[in-house]
C-alpha cells in the first residue's frame, strides 16, 4: 500500500505531539534528578525535612522521620517529590503565563528583532501577488508579508495561526531566485503556515527563553542564599545550584535535541506540501541549492532559536556556538543536500 502526503503530513503531526510533551516532561524529570543528588550528596536533616513537609502539602507525606526503620532513600524520594512539586508549580504556572504573552504577541517580538519591515501590494507588487497567489493554491488566507534587508538568502513564517500568520523574506532570496524558485520558497512557509508548525515553533522558542530566564535567577537566588550565614543555606544552596544547572543543560543540550527533531519532520513535511501546492519539486530543490550558498542571516546571529523557523541554517556553517563538539546539536535543519535528493526523486517521477 502507498503512503501519500496526506499519511506524511499525519505521522509528522503525532510525531509532533509526542516531542511536544517530552518537552516539559524532560524537564520536570531533570530537575527531580538534580533535586534528588542534592539530598543524597548532603543527606541534610533540614534540607530533607523540608522536603517532606513540602510532599505533605501535596498530600505525598508516604513517610515521617516519626517512623521507625524506613529506608532513608524512600524518605530522600518523597523530600524530592516535594521540592519537584513546590519548584515546578510555580514554574508552569510562570511558563504558561509568558507562552500566552508570547501565543499573542510573540510573532511581532520575534518580526522586530530581525528587523523585518512590512510591505503593501503597493511596495513590491510582484511579491505581493506571489504570495498572494501561493495562498490561494493553498487554501489559505493571505498572511502578511515582511522583508529584511539582508543580501543572504533566506525566509521564514511565524505567527500563532493562518488568520494571524505572516512570511517573511531576505531582499537577497528575492533578488537571487526566479519566480518559479521564489514560488516554491513561499509555497514552503505556507505549508508551514497550514501544518500549524507556527503555532507551535512559536511555542517551543518561548519556552526555551522562559526555562533560561528562569535558571539566570535561580543562579542569582544561589549566590544570594551563599552570602548568607544561615547555617541551614549550606545544602539549600547546592539544591538550588543542582536544580539551576539541570535547567541549563536542559535549554543548551536538551532543548536543541527536541527542537531538531520537531523541525527535521516539518521541514521535509514542507517541502513535500510545497510541491504538492506549485507542482514542482525541482523549482524548490534549484532554489535550496542556492539558499545552501548563502543563508546566514546576519541579524539573526543572536538569536539562534529563532533559526528553527528558516527555510535553511540562518547562522553559517561558520558559525561559532558553544561548544565546538555540541555545535551538532543546534542543527535546526537536516542536511539541506538530503532535501534537495529528495525533491529531485519527486521531480523525477
Amino acid at each position: 500500500m502507498s503512503t501519500t502526503i496526506y499519511d506524511h503530513i499525519s505521522k509528522n503531526n503525532r510525531n509532533t505531539f509526542l516531542i511536544t510533551l517530552l518537552f516539559p516532561v524532560t524537564l520536570i524529570m531533570m530537575i527531580s534528578i538534580a533535586i534528588f543528588l542534592a539530598i543524597i550528596i548532603t543527606k541534610d536533616s533540614y534540607l530533607i525535612e523540608q522536603g517532606l513537609i513540602m510532599a505533605k502539602s501535596f498530600h505525598l507525606d508516604f513517610f515521617t522521620f516519626s517512623h521507625q526503620n524506613i529506608n532513608p532513600y524512600k524518605v530522600f524520594i518523597t523530600s524530592t517529590l516535594g521540592y519537584t512539586l513546590a519548584i515546578s508549580t510555580p514554574l508552569i504556572i510562570i511558563s504558561f503565563v509568558w507562552i500566552m504573552i508570547s501565543y499573542f504577541f510573540g510573532s511581532q517580538m520575534i518580526l522586530g528583532a530581525s528587523r523585518a519591515v512590512g510591505i503593501q501590494k503597493k511596495d513590491n507588487p510582484e511579491v505581493y501577488r506571489l504570495v498572494e497567489n501561493v495562498a490561494i493554491a493553498a487554501g489559505l488566507p493571505m498572511p502578511k508579508v515582511y522583508i529584511i534587508d539582508d543580501n543572504s538568502l533566506n525566509a521564514f513564517a511565524t505567527g500563532r495561526d493562518p488568520a494571524h500568520a505572516s512570511v517573511t523574506l531576505t531582499k537577497g532570496i528575492i533578488d537571487k531566485l526566479n519566480r518559479q524558485e521564489l514560488e516554491g520558497v513561499i509555497a514552503h512557509e505556507m505549508a508551514h503556515i497550514g501544518n500549524r508548525d507556527i503555532r507551535l515553533m512559536l511555542i517551543i522558542i518561548t519556552g526555551v527563553g522562559i526555562i533560561s530566564l528562569l535558571s539566570d535567577i535561580l543562579f542569582r537566588v544561589t549566590h544570594s542564599f551563599s552570602s548568607n550565614n544561615n547555617k541551614n543555606n549550606g545544602a539549600i544552596v547546592l539544591l538550588f545550584f543542582f536544580v539551576a544547572i539541570a535547567m541549563t543543560l536542559f535549554s543548551l543540550i536538551i532543548a536543541p535535541l527536541l527542537r531538531f527533531a520537531l523541525s527535521r519532520s516539518q521541514e521535509y513535511a514542507a517541502d513535500t506540501v510545497s510541491a504538492m501546492i506549485t507542482r514542482n519539486p525541482g523549482a524548490l530543490a534549484n532554489a535550496l541549492e542556492k539558499i545552501a550558498s548563502d543563508s546566514r542571516v546576519e541579524v539573526l546571529d543572536n538569536m539562534p532559536t529563532v533559526g528553527a523557523l528558516c527555510i535553511a541554517n540562518p547562522l553559517g556553517d561558520g558559525h561559532k556556538r558553544f561548544i565546538d563538539f555540541l555545535s551538532g546539536l543546534y542543527s535546526t535543519h537536516p542536511p539541506i543536500q538530503k532535501r534537495i535528493a529528495a525533491l529531485r526523486e519527486m521531480d523525477s517521477f
